[in-house]
């Protein structure tokens, strides 16, 4: 079977092997408010929101979805949609203020219930250490850009560990460390919404680094399920011209490659690192680390939304790049449907996607950790959510996903992006990834079609 099957309204004919898993995925800062209950301390999010002109009318997650307070019902929904498995993050700064040192153990406590509830619920928790909320306290030290911060991260891992390390059997260190290091740092976009290439090298470097210092810990801890969790964009020339097969090359390096590839190898693609060093921010590479990134992992997170067309241009375009040496590249608009985040639909580029893994990586597992879309989404006069433009994303990604394990791809497992309707970073609130609507008034909690689809196929999965 292909993607353009027809399969938007059922799961009739997405078959998935014994045992995958089924989940939804969020992110701390963008689902829990109760920015300042507990002793939680500021983080780069906080701050950066709070920023004039840093967000779509100036939306901070201080409220957020109020998943802090409702994390029962929210757990309920899971349990009633037949989740497997939730993927969730910590926020750091509610468990460690300052980052480092005094441990604030009534946000513990949280995470503790949070995660008692899940497994009463017969949901496994898959825990992911870092969403890009890093406390302000280190930010003020100088952050990513600061190796300090990779040796905080990995003391910070091991006090998760400690506490939860009795009822969290999945680890995952970092959340699209290519946003944090290059969303963060290079194009502002993102906090701490600098933009600065030897800052963004830096804290590629260090991102990485904090990886496989946290994973060794956790390792020296007892864990034996860590991954690490990559977004991946694939890059396609506009043309076969040499100026544009180079912008693809140089693009694909460092959203996919740059973060993947010392992962797997140990060693930085070298077109990439001297790319950046042309660009005067060479990777500040230390004796051992390479080797501490290459700590083995027992699989990779996938986080998938479309994919990406690209050209050179002769001058620069004016606009902040995402890359380091960026400026004389542009994306090209996509055809077809776009969601409300202005992206393409384009599930062929993830079968293509987890082939290349498949190659790339050999021998280790994927699992896909997100894999969304937007839509303009309102309760109808029924009282429920249709959402026939997500329903068919959903369709056609889980067939993409099928796809390619038909043809080889050791995929384990599926967590949809969003369980709920969220805080979308700098986005604001109008963007609605959530297979359940929430009610920015009320909180009010509905499940949309996509969620009844999704528990369908779900429930046809463990029917065998």
């Amino acid at each position: 079977m292909t993607t353009t099957d027809t399969r938007e309204t059922t799961a009739t004919g997405l078959v998935f092997p014994p045992g995958f898993v089924f989940g939804a995925a969020t992110a701390a800062y963008q689902i829990e408010g109760a920015v300042d209950v507990d002793g939680r301390g500021p983080s780069i999010w906080d701050t950066f929101s709070h920023t004039p002109g840093k967000t779509h009318l100036g939306h901070t997650g201080d409220v957020a979805v109020e998943h802090h307070a409702r994390y029962r019902e929210d757990v309920a929904l899971m349990a009633d949609l037949g989740l497997a498995a939730y993927r969730f993050s910590v926020s750091w700064s509610r468990v460690l203020p300052e980052g480092a040192g005094r441990v604030e153990q009534r946000g513990l406590d949280f995470y503790r219930r949070l995660v008692d509830e899940l497994l009463e619920a017969g949901v496994d928790p898959w825990l992911t250490l870092y969403h890009w909320d890093l406390p302000q306290a280190l930010q003020d030290q100088g952050g990513w850009t600061s190796r300090d911060t990779a040796e905080r991260f990995a003391d910070y891992a091991g006090v998760l560990y400690d506490g939860l390390g009795d009822r969290v059997s999945h680890w995952s260190t970092l959340n699209e460390p290519m946003c944090s290091a290059l969303l963060g740092h290079m194009a502002g976009q993102h906090a701490p919404g600098h933009r600065d290439a030897v800052e963004a090298s830096r804290a590629t470097h260090h991102l990485l680094l904090g990886h496989g210092l946290a994973t060794r810990v956790l390792r020296e801890r007892g864990a034996d399920s860590c991954g690490l969790t990559l977004n991946f964009t694939p890059m396609t020339p506009a043309s076969d011209s040499p100026a544009d097969v180079d912008a693809a090359r140089r693009l694909d390096g460092q959203q996919n490659r740059m973060f993947l590839v010392p992962v797997v190898t140990g060693e930085y693609p070298a077109d990439v690192a001297e790319d950046l060093a042309a660009a005067g921010a060479p990777l500040p590479i230390e004796d051992g680390d390479l080797e501490l990134i290459a700590t083995p992992l027992d699989w990779l997170g996938v986080n998938f939304y479309f994919g990406s067309v690209v050209r050179a241009t002769e001058e620069p375009t004016g606009k902040a790049s995402s890359f380091i040496g960026g400026e004389r590249v542009e994306e090209v608009p996509p055809t077809g449907p776009t969601t409300t985040m202005g992206w393409g639909v384009t599930p062929h580029a993830f079968t293509d996607l987890l082939l290349r893994l498949r190659d790339t990586a050999p021998g280790l597992p994927l699992v896909i950790t997100e894999n969304g879309s937007a839509w303009p989404d309102e309760v109808s006069p029924d009282g429920a959510v249709h959402d026939p433009q997500r329903v068919r994303y959903l369709m056609d990604h889980l067939a993409a996903v099928t796809d390619a394990i038909e043809l080889g791809a050791d995929v384990r497992g599926y967590f949809a992006w969003s369980l709920l309707d969220n805080y979308e970073w700098a986005r604001g609130y109008d963007q609605r990834f959530g297979i359940v609507h929430v009610d920015y008034d009320t909180q009010v909690r509905t499940p949309k079609d996509s969620a009844l689809a999704y528990a369908e196929v779900i429930r046809r999965h463990a029917a065998g």
